[in-house]
């Protein structure tokens, strides 16, 4: 077993100030892989106060030496994809075939970040007056459990390109994965102070940076709850803030798509990272006069959406990430029976065969847009199917909900899709499959969130203007 006892402050590994311990354990077997000392506000002080000694000199670098950093950086985090795919598999329970792929993404995100930099323009003049943009401050950058290591890189990248100094509290459940990117960020040569990095709890550290006046800036990834909570106690200091917080995101199935390409790629976006991902498609809504054939459809397809082993490639849904997210997803499962939801694939319970981990079978209900398992982000492979009559009312259907930070259209139209695309009140949305492009922006309307992140946007949300007038 592996234990964790320190945070990287000012450039060196420091042991702990906080004494909680908490133990890492491996969601497919139970098995206990790492015990970490949590750090406390103390260690959070001490971070915030490397990263405003940092700030003096890092700010007034020039984009070259910040795109230098984030060369480095990428090269960094690239050198060690093997080992962070191996650790998502064993800490989270994600799947190789899908971890492989966000970690490279997570590192591809300083590539890209550079690239929207180095076209970035940061000033602008007109007559006698000229607009600078610079960073806003330190920021405080707080992660999610379900891409740990994702999130690292893309909220380091953008601080950073801004000119920013960062204290990162990352999950508290990803301990093996933070610690291989804090030691990828020391072999990339960070100047010190410059990326600070606390393993605590959220109503600790994370509530710390959040009061910490010292801090100008959170950007948080996480529940819609938390993210109500940092706005609301990081207005006593004027926070700026970026809040990404989930999603209940539609899938709309044209009467025209083709249900053997379709379904199974519905089927992929709904179990997602095994359903724990906040783009996962998890309203899948189907023109009425096809729903036998789509039910027909989904049937068919489930087999191969295999559970097991998450470092198996075969594996298609792991398990969930603790014992807690596991009895959430069975009290939704419940729910669903309870509200009425027929009931075409899975249920309650565990796999045949999975005594011990915290897998869920994957769950495909056919319900309405009212019932609980449509309205609330149930962070797992459960799926609704609900009908609709026409576009208009597939729209209508898809915009009614508290989320809008991702949604999906299939068919064979183009333009068809691209119209009702437009229509949909989401942050982004994916024409027959899924996709990602790391310079186009992502975060959500409503409940999904405040801000965007990726490429310019994610900058742009760590720049503040500042304009010089000039009398002659």
């Amino acid at each position: 077993m592996i234990n964790l006892s320190t945070h990287y402050i000012d450039g060196r590994f420091v042991e702990s100030h906080g004494r909680e311990l908490m133990d890492s354990i491996n969601p497919a077997t139970g098995e206990v892989l790492a015990r970490v000392t949590l750090g406390d506000e103390e260690d959070a002080r001490a971070a915030i106060a490397a990263a405003k000694r940092a700030f003096v000199a890092y700010s007034k670098t020039s984009k070259a030496e910040r795109i230098a950093l984030l060369n480095r950086l990428h090269a960094a985090v690239l050198a060690r994809m093997d080992d962070l795919t191996a650790i998502w598999t064993k800490e989270y329970g994600g799947v190789n075939r899908f971890a492989a792929l966000i970690v490279q993404s997570g590192a591809g995100f300083y590539e890209a970040t550079a690239k929207a930099l180095e076209e970035m323009p940061l000033e602008k003049g007109w007559d006698n007056t000229r607009v600078t943009w610079g960073p806003v401050g330190v920021a405080g950058l707080i992660t999610a459990w379900n891409a740990n290591s994702l999130f690292i890189c893309l909220k380091t990248a953008s601080a950073l390109a801004a000119g920013c100094t960062l204290v990162i509290k990352p999950s508290e459940l990803s301990v093996l994965q933070t610690q291989v990117m804090v030691e990828a960020f020391d072999a990339a040569g960070v100047p010190p102070g410059v990326i600070n990095v606390v393993n605590g709890l959220g109503t600790t550290v994370g509530a710390e940076m959040v009061r910490n006046r010292d801090v100008a800036k959170i950007s948080f990834t996480g529940s819609g709850a938390v993210g109500q909570s940092i706005m609301r106690d990081g207005a006593a200091t004027m926070k700026r803030v970026t809040l990404e917080l989930g999603g209940k995101s539609p899938n709309i199935l044209m009467d025209d798509a083709d249900l053997s390409v379709a379904i199974p790629t519905s089927l992929w976006v709904a179990f997602l990272n095994s359903g724990q991902a906040c783009a996962a498609g998890t309203r899948l809504l189907v023109p009425r006069k096809n729903l036998e054939a789509v039910k027909a459809a989904i049937r068919q397809a489930m087999g191969e959406f295999t559970v097991g082993d998450p470092a198996d490639p075969a594996t298609a849904v792991g398990p969930m990430v603790s014992q807690k997210q596991w009895e959430r997803v069975q009290g939704y499962i419940r729910k669903g029976v309870e509200e009425g939801a027929e009931l075409l694939a899975g249920g309650e319970g565990r796999p045949e065969g999975f005594e011990d981990g915290y897998f869920v079978r994957p769950t495909v209900f056919l319900g309405t847009n009212d019932m609980t398992i449509a309205r609330e982000e149930i962070f797992g492979p459960v799926l609704t199917v609900i009908p609709y009559e026409d576009d208009a009312d597939a729209i209508r259907l898809a915009n009614d909900s508290n989320y809008g930070l991702h949604a999906y259209v299939n068919g064979t139209d183009r333009a068809r899709a691209r119209r009702l695309a437009e229509q949909i009140e989401a942050g982004r949305v994916v024409i027959n499959g899924m996709a990602d492009d790391p310079q186009a922006p992502w975060g959500g309307f409503k409940f999904s969130g405040v801000g965007r992140e990726y490429g310019a946007f994610g900058i742009s949300a760590f720049l503040e203007p500042r304009a010089i007038l000039e009398v002659v």
